[in-house]
């Protein structure tokens, strides 16, 4: 998998969605305009613009946005500071992926590309028009320079995601090669594509590893024109920029300025998109988008709700247990975690019923493993029999059940007995203690206040299993750098995931990323096996075997219980007020969301008398 467009931010903690998968071509030395998973991409070289735009939408306007906690640099790349909202408006890449297609990838700052017959390499051809904001043309160089800084010295994604590459070269000014230790690694073209193109006279005389609020010198569709930080950060578009006339650009980066706002609090958050203070909410709550959007504002028609299918593969989200931790490295302690936390009562009582339960870490499409492992998956598990739990292979993956009626005594009872297995007992106290007789007790980590009433519930039932359990809430800042060092016992976290899964596998489960700190291996998991069903899943030859390895390493991270599975909707819950016009479809695997639409004139100013008559 690639690293996504700065979505997967090391000093934001953040989970990643991309690209992977061998690029297929039907012409393998040829120069190409996009290059996909399988056989030749979807649009064709002559495109004139994305599916899911209108190349005649008008520019102008601005929108706001929110963002919650705050922000102390413009440096994204590196793991000092929390960067941003939005700073990857302002930097591109050498491809673009789309999303009207899985995998589908296309020129930006690289015209053309071109893949070794043997995979071995990849060599870019740069587009002549490309320039930074300055005026400056993007060359070669820059990109030989961004590689080797981001490898040097940016955070240690960047590390593990090159590593296979032994050699880039500048051929001439618009023209970069790579080469690879080997043609193994099928993804690499694709992943060498999502490269952030830095400017190296930029950059020159300044610390590259520091946090700076110094607005960045780049070649996107926007520059930083205001901000102040932890409050506002405010985007202009470049009226000259370079690539408006891209068949990848067309119809796209509409509005004039796009400012972001910041929340500390997510309830006054909600209730400033409420009196108008910004334009649009995609909303996480089921509970709040049932009963939280009756304000006149929706009843006048000058907010719109729409509820559009989300069909992308859903990562895992769920409370994340540290194994570097004493009391969670045993799994027996794991799997009896699984049966303190009710879903269905918070379902019901928090949510409406409107939540799915996750049972897999690729939920959605054909990735997530069901039933028994299939002859081709038993091939490759069977050889890793004796590192990876019986269960594999003799009972399909369940998460406990309750009624929903918040009587959870029967998996408590089941918890209770895993605990005593594993060592611990009921002390004097009714405190759950070990053979040192030391407690059962740990703090969750959290950063939203909103994920502490579905964690209340699971203090409440370790309570009467003996354990301690606080909750700890703390700003953005404190919780990017705890995380960073591992340290913590238990937290919420999310590990998005693509249809296409590669690299990052390693970053999420890898043996070599548990102790790198900033690294994504938050769970701590060194295990020799899921390494090997990694290295398994990046090397995948063709589409099913990838999907088969997956599956394995999907069955053999579920019953490690390494965490406690929350849920999923299916669905985008947006709300917007009347101001925007936006293509008639949107993108298949997105919204489309600040990047398609655009203000409509005769909306903004038909919203804007209704306000100042009300």
């Amino acid at each position: 998998m690639t690293i996504a467009r700065f979505a997967a931010l090391p000093a934001a903690v953040a989970a990643v969605l991309a690209l992977s998968f061998a690029p297929e071509l039907a012409n393998a030395s040829e120069k190409l305009h996009g290059i996909t998973t399988h056989g030749a991409p979807r649009l064709p070289a002559d495109f004139e613009h994305l599916p899911y735009a209108d190349p005649t939408a008008p520019k102008g306007g601005s929108v706001v946005l929110s963002a919650n906690g705050t922000f102390d640099s413009f440096n994204p790349f590196v793991l000092k500071g929390v960067p941003a909202s939005g700073i990857g408006l302002v930097y591109e890449t050498l491809l673009e992926n789309v999303d009207s297609e899985p995998t589908g990838m296309y020129g930006m700052v690289a015209e053309f590309i071109e893949v070794a017959d043997d995979r071995a390499s990849v060599t870019f051809y740069l587009n002549a028009e490309a320039r930074w904001h300055d005026g400056e043309p993007i060359t070669a160089e820059d990109v030989v320079w961004s590689f080797e800084t981001l490898v040097a010295e940016g955070a240690p994604l960047y590390r593990a995601y090159w590593a296979d590459v032994v050699a880039v070269e500048a051929r001439d000014t618009t023209t970069v090669h790579f080469t690879f230790k080997d043609g193994s690694n099928p993804e690499l073209p694709m992943i060498l594509g999502q490269i952030p193109v830095l400017p190296k006279h930029w950059w020159a005389g300044k610390e590259f590893g520091a946090t700076t609020l110094e607005p960045p010198m780049a070649s996107g569709p926007y520059r930083v024109a205001d901000f102040e930080p932890g409050r506002f950060v405010e985007y202009e578009r470049v009226e000259d920029w370079w690539g408006a006339d891209l068949p990848i650009s067309r119809g796209r980066h509409n509005f004039d300025s796009i400012r972001y706002d910041y929340y500390r609090d997510i309830t006054v958050e909600r209730e400033a998109f409420k009196a108008g203070r910004f334009d649009y909410n995609n909303e996480r709550s089921s509970r709040n988008w049932a009963t939280g959007y009756d304000f006149p504002a929706v009843d006048k028609g000058w907010v719109q709700r729409e509820v559009l299918p989300d069909r992308r593969t859903r990562g895992m989200q769920g409370f994340v247990m540290n194994l570097r931790r004493p009391i969670f490295e045993d799994r027996k302690v794991r799997e009896a975690m699984t049966y303190v936390w009710d879903f269905e009562w918070v379902n019901k009582t928090l949510s409406d019923g409107n939540l799915i339960r996750s049972e897999s870490y690729f939920a959605g499409g054909d990735l997530a493993s069901t039933g028994l492992p299939s002859e081709a998956e038993l091939e490759i598990l069977e050889p890793l029999r004796d590192q990876i739990p019986d269960e594999v292979f003799t009972t399909q993956y369940r998460t406990p059940t309750t009624d929903g009626s918040g009587n959870n005594r029967a998996n408590l009872r089941t918890a209770l007995t895993l605990l005593r297995e594993a060592g611990w007992e009921v002390g004097a106290d009714r405190k759950l203690v070990n053979a040192e007789g030391e407690p059962f007790a740990f703090e969750l980590l959290l950063r939203d206040p909103a994920f502490e009433r579905i964690a209340l519930p699971m203090q409440q039932s370790l309570e009467r299993l003996g354990i301690t359990m606080t909750m700890r809430t703390v700003d953005t800042s404190q919780y990017v750098n705890r995380l960073q060092t591992f340290d913590f016992d238990m937290t919420i976290a999310v590990f998005g995931q693509s249809d296409s899964p590669g690299n990052e596998q390693r970053e999420f489960w890898g043996s070599a990323s548990a102790d790198q700190p900033g690294g994504r291996n938050l769970i701590g998991i060194k295990n020799p096996a899921i390494d090997q069903l990694v290295e398994l899943i990046i090397t995948a030859p063709t589409r099913e075997d990838l999907v088969t390895r997956t599956m394995a390493l999907d069955r053999v991270l579920l019953w490690g219980h390494y965490v406690i599975p929350h849920f999923h909707t299916g669905v985008h819950r947006i709300a917007f007020w009347d101001k925007f016009g936006k293509p008639a479809e949107p993108p298949r695997y997105g919204i489309g969301f600040p990047s398609t639409w655009w203000i409509d004139p005769e909306k903004e100013a038909a919203l804007t008398a209704a306000r100042g008559q009300d």
